[in-house]
């Protein structure tokens, strides 16, 4: 199965995104290519979730999981973190109160 590139990836989520009306901003580029791929969910209440894709040894399948949760101030030091850890890393902030990130949708997972 073919990949697709990060760029294309987040382009393709952004959009998504937009349909439902739901704001989010690249707050890092990561590489084009094969950069990975964090999602920041801001609820807007001081609260926040970082989303990593893993992949899932049992299934074979990609998958979203919680990096970090809670406080929006610890949340971005996890971020911060790990982009220390790598520099290609794209992270990409979703503003939801409802907090709706589309991440459980079809499409989305790989």
């Amino acid at each position: 199965m073919t990949r697709l590139t990060a760029e294309f990836w987040v382009q393709a989520y952004l959009r998504r995104l937009s349909l439902y009306d739901i704001p989010a901003f690249v707050t890092a580029h990561g590489d084009d290519t094969a950069g990975a791929v964090l999602v920041k969910l801001n609820t807007l209440d001081g609260r926040a979730t970082a989303l990593v894709r893993q992949f899932d040894l049992m299934t074979g399948e990609r998958k979203w999981d919680v990096l970090a949760q809670g406080g929006e101030a610890e949340v971005d030091a996890s971020i911060a973190k790990q982009r220390g850890f790598d520099s290609d890393l794209w992270v990409i902030e979703v503003e939801d109160r409802a907090g709706r990130h589309l991440l459980d949708k079809d499409g989305l997972s790989g």
